[in-house]
């Protein structure tokens, strides 16, 4: 039986979400997925479809959420569903709901600088999400992110004085695992735009991270 991944795209058009969403649907159907985008979150509400997947990626920058929407996208992933995404697409989607938030394992708070050079640090290089990947650099926003103790966390990278001297020295996690119920969760800051997966490693780093938490 082939694993069956939904992208769910749309909320604020800077992050290209119908782009990126392509992107990697494009990827997961060359590892034998079937894919679907839907543009409404209202698909949230039909308990069948979603126990049917392997694997949901909301790809929905800022916007809002019902907290029916919610509710069925948390039991979905506690059922064993996966739960995976990137940068603003998953991380700063629904800023008014905490529940989403606890479930994602962490939230977009600030991006110092905006677009700048910055590195990105492999931490965990036995997990299959990076192994064999090495130290890289972005030319992107640097994510700082309030996040979950509880992660697993496979990536970080480090802010320093340019922008805001105060966080100099501050080690922020990029990239990370956790789990819900039986659901596997997986995050990567990386992708504001879809030209950043340009960068070899932040694109194999979510194919793999989206492989990996689907059921």
């Amino acid at each position: 039986m082939s694993k069956s991944a939904l992208f769910i795209a749309g909320g604020w058009d800077g992050h290209e979400p119908h782009q990126t969403a392509a992107l990697f649907a494009g990827l997961l159907q060359d590892e034998g997925f079937t894919t679907e985008i839907a543009d409404s979150l209202d698909v949230l509400l039909d308990a069948d479809k979603l126990q049917a997947l392997s694997l949901i990626v909301p790809v929905w920058t800022m916007g809002s959420i019902t907290k029916e929407q919610v509710a069925g996208l948390q039991t979905a992933i506690e059922s064993g569903v996966g739960l995976g995404g990137w940068h603003g697409g998953m991380a700063d989607s629904f800023r008014e709901s905490t529940d989403y938030q606890f479930m994602v394992g962490g939230q977009w708070v600030a991006h110092p600088g905006n677009i700048i050079d910055y590195t990105v640090q492999i931490t965990d290089p036995a997990h299959p999400i990076t192994a064999g990947l090495g130290d890289f650099a972005m030319h992107s926003e640097q994510y700082y992110m309030h996040v979950d103790p509880s992660n697993r966390v496979l990536a970080t990278t480090t802010f320093n004085a340019d922008h805001v001297s105060w966080i100099a020295g501050t080690v922020i996690p990029v990239v990370w695992t956790r789990q819900w119920g039986q659901g596997r969760v997986f995050y990567c800051s990386l992708g504001h735009v879809t030209k950043d997966f340009d960068v070899p490693e932040a694109r194999e780093i979510v194919r793999r991270g989206l492989i990996w938490a689907s059921r």
